[in-house]
């Protein structure tokens, strides 16, 4: 997979790719990922890219020209599967879609910031609008950041167990139950008997029930999907 992101910050981004398991998959080779300086686009000295709105008012916008040099220099000699744009408006990011996006091999992200992007870049360009919260962020590197991380575990090979990723929170609709390590005992309190039963079915039952459980009491909204997997 590669991943290209436009950004006008793009020392903010230098860090989440530089460590742990985004660090290992981009070393590995199952993953490269470019940031490119919207300022190298632009088109006067200054490297001006924001400008007041039209129709006055507060906050600055990144503006349509250099945007559109940077993408029209990308998708000459690549096809994208996506061209994303992170903004607190767009479709929520949830597992599901995380999912969808670690099966395509080239994304191309655009950050935004201040007030936005033109939003004859939104019409002519994204194909995806990408949000990771109701809420309001100073640009959309961190948001960015991410949704890479959680489409870039996703791909064969990131992670050392590959069945790991299948059982993370929200798969299936559900929360993860509960989880335990050693010791045995902590300040009273015990790892459930099953655990240690070594009875892998009834393991599995137990983590099935715990999670139903989990997630019926913290997210019913996951349950009401039609999706439930006690109706299986």
């Amino acid at each position: 997979m590669r991943i290209d992101i436009i950004t006008v910050l793009p020392d903010l981004l230098q860090s989440p790719f530089g460590a742990s398991i985004l660090k290992r998959a981009i070393d590995r080779g199952l993953v490269e990922v470019y940031l490119h300086n919207l300022r190298d686009y632009a088109s006067n000295k200054y490297k001006q890219v924001d400008d007041y709105q039209f129709g006055g008012g507060a906050g600055m916008v990144l503006m349509a020209e250099p945007l559109d040099r940077c993408l029209q220099e990308l998708t000459k000699g690549r096809k994208y599967d996506e061209i994303i744009y992170m903004t607190p408006d767009g479709t929520p990011l949830n597992q599901r879609m995380a999912n969808q996006l670690s099966m395509q091999q080239n994304l191309l992200v655009i950050c935004g910031h201040y007030k936005g992007i033109d939003q004859r870049i939104r019409d002519l360009w994204v194909t995806r609008e990408i949000s990771i919260g109701d809420y309001v962020l100073s640009g959309g590197e961190l948001g960015a950041a991410v949704l890479c991380d959680a489409v870039i575990r996703l791909l064969p090979g990131v992670l050392n167990d590959e069945t790991s990723a299948l059982t993370d929170t929200f798969q299936d609709n559900l929360l993860a139950p509960p989880v335990y390590t050693r010791p045995r005992e902590f300040r009273g309190l015990q790892v459930p008997g099953v655990l240690l039963s070594g009875d892998s079915g009834k393991i599995e039952a137990w983590r099935e029930e715990q999670a139903y459980k989990r997630t019926r009491e913290r997210r019913p909204d996951l349950l009401d999907t039609g999706d439930d997997p006690k109706m299986d």
